[in-house]
């Protein structure tokens, strides 16, 4: 019976590296066609929220721009002409009305990027109309006074500082209203024909440079966030598309692990049943209880036969412990076991397969330790295979020790050592693994089905104790089982033997003291106060 893995390998690191590599090409591939679209140079999308931000910022500021426009209008009304100035109030607020019910608009579509460049154009005339309407305003001065200048300054310096902030996702935008009200404040200044003039151009011509660059720096701000935002929606699809496809090969592999447990059941009984009969019948010829063989060979074949079979019928017993192991169905039948007597059975039962190949076997057991609560069967299976393996591996004329001892937690360990070829560092993840086998195993005449060492740390993980390979080449092999201390049964105190209990009808006599019976309730007072 051959069984193969259905596994599939791990990608190297090769692969790994060629599989990074195409999807960053494809991402810059899709930037640059990205790019191409879009009018700022962004993504269409970042350019459809950008202009969405736009509108809620010109929302959530409409009503300061609606009390901006009325003090500055009642100011110029009080120190100037009252009817331009109503006008001019009014106009302003209807331009702005304008703007609010478009940024309404935009807002109550779906997010559409191919609508973005007609919205981005409609969004940078209005803020143009509404930096003229501002230019118009300030073009004429509040009065003759001196007063006049500075008050121009400081409504420009509002109006920029204002449309900086409410319009920093739309740079553009930005621009078309501030630099109009700053041309129109820092011409008058320079037509004063003064040196304070053109000093205070030179402030509101720096100013307007200042607040662009600072509207500026928040657009970046802002598009660095979607950028961060949108990385991260991609991140989680493809966390969620490599959920679903791990979702998907577990469940697989779960059909698969059910089908192969079938199988092996299935399997084990058809096998088991022929197996029987070729043990049988192949014992009986090989003993010749039915008479001596005509032709001597004959004996020998069917000792080939029994010894197969009896190797066929191991390796079955052994895929099934694995595979009701990995199904988590293997229950131990746990009772009062003697590591040392154990291991000094299975010492026995494999003395004459190491004497045969001349290897000596060392014992070195720890006196008066007491019994394990373990599965004896699964001890033994585990001595068996630790022992099994270090004589099949140790060459000729070799030399195994058993160890049987304490641990220092108060645990019980068992080490089995040999001399023998040894496994390197790199192979020992190998061995351990189901059906793993090193080079020499391969190269060795007596090659086995690689689950002894799986087997055995299962069923040591399942008692709760600890597996360890420690092996170099060309030195040897150790492998070192350990139990825990609470599996050990720690020699308890005899129950004192009590004279046999006569029956009476009558009750005990109640204590007394010296004032007459003594309740129990009192004597319970007198052992509180005495302690």
């Amino acid at each position: 019976m051959s069984l193969e893995r259905a596994d599939p390998p791990a990608p190297s690191t090769a692969d790994r590296t060629e599989a990074a590599r195409r999807r960053m090409a494809a991402q810059r591939v899709r930037e640059a066609r990205d790019r191409l679209t879009s009018t700022t140079g962004t993504r269409p999308a970042f350019d459809t929220e950008l202009l969405r931000q736009f509108a809620q910022n010109r929302l959530s500021g409409s009503l300061v721009i609606v009390m901006l426009i009325v003090s500055i209008g009642f100011l110029a009304g009080v120190w100037g002409n009252p009817l331009a100035a109503g006008a001019w109030t009014a106009a302003m607020l209807v331009i702005h009305v304008v703007i609010v019910l478009k940024c309404r608009a935009f807002l109550a579509e779906p997010a559409n990027p191919a609508n973005s460049r007609a919205w981005r154009l409609r969004f940078i005339l209005l803020d143009l109309f509404f930096g003229l309407a501002w230019m118009f305003q300030l073009t004429h001065p509040v009065g003759t006074h001196e007063s006049a200048a500075t008050f121009n300054l400081f409504v420009m310096l509002l109006v920029v500082a204002i449309a900086s902030m409410l319009a920093s996702s739309l740079p553009v935008a930005v621009l078309a209203t501030t630099t109009p009200v700053t041309a129109a404040v820092a011409l008058n200044f320079v037509l004063a024909g003064t040196v304070q003039g053109w000093i205070l151009a030179a402030m509101a011509v720096t100013a307007q440079i200042y607040f662009a660059l600072l509207s500026f720096r928040i657009y970046s701000s802002n598009l660095a966030t979607l950028e961060a935002r949108a990385e991260k929606d991609a991140l989680i699809g493809e966390l969620e598309q490599a959920k679903a496809k791990s979702d998907e090969a577990r469940r697989r592999a779960e059909g698969a692990n059910i089908a192969k447990s079938r199988f092996l059941a299935q399997m084990s009984h058809e096998l088991r049943t022929p197996l029987n009969a070729i043990l049988g019948f192949s014992e009986v010829m090989k003993n010749e209880i039915f008479g001596p063989h005509t032709v001597a060979v004959y004996k020998d074949y069917s000792n080939d036969i029994h010894n197969s079979g009896v190797h066929l019928l191991g390796l079955i017993n052994e895929i099934l412990d694995l595979s009701r192991i990995e199904a988590g169905r293997y229950e131990l039948n746990e009772e009062l076991v003697g590591l040392m007597q154990t291991v000094e059975e299975c010492h026995h039962l494999l003395k004459m397969r190491a004497k045969s190949r001349g290897i000596t076997i060392h014992e070195s057991f720890e006196p008066d330790m007491p019994k394990l609560w373990a599965d004896e069967r699964a001890v033994r299976q585990v001595c068996l295979n630790l022992l099994s393996n270090a004589i099949k591996f140790t060459p000729q004329g070799g030399e195994v020790w058993l160890k049987v001892g304490w641990t220092h937690a108060g645990g019980q360990y068992l080490s089995v050592r040999d001399n023998g070829s040894g496994i390197s560092e790199e192979e020992i993840p190998i061995v351990l693994d189901s059906f793993g086998q090193g080079s020499n195993a391969i190269k060795s005449a007596e090659q086995g089905a690689g689950l002894g060492l799986p087997i055995v740390k299962s069923i040591i993980d399942l008692h709760g104790g600890t597996f360890t390979l420690r092996s170099k080449l060309r030195e040897g092999t150790e492998v070192v089982v350990t139990f825990p201390p609470e599996r050990v049964m720690t020699a308890l105190e005899p129950i004192p033997e009590q004279g046999p209990v006569v029956p009476s009808d009558t009750p005990p006599p109640m204590p007394t003291g010296p004032e007459g019976p003594v309740s129990l309730r009192q004597r319970l007072r007198k052992f509180k106060l005495e302690s």
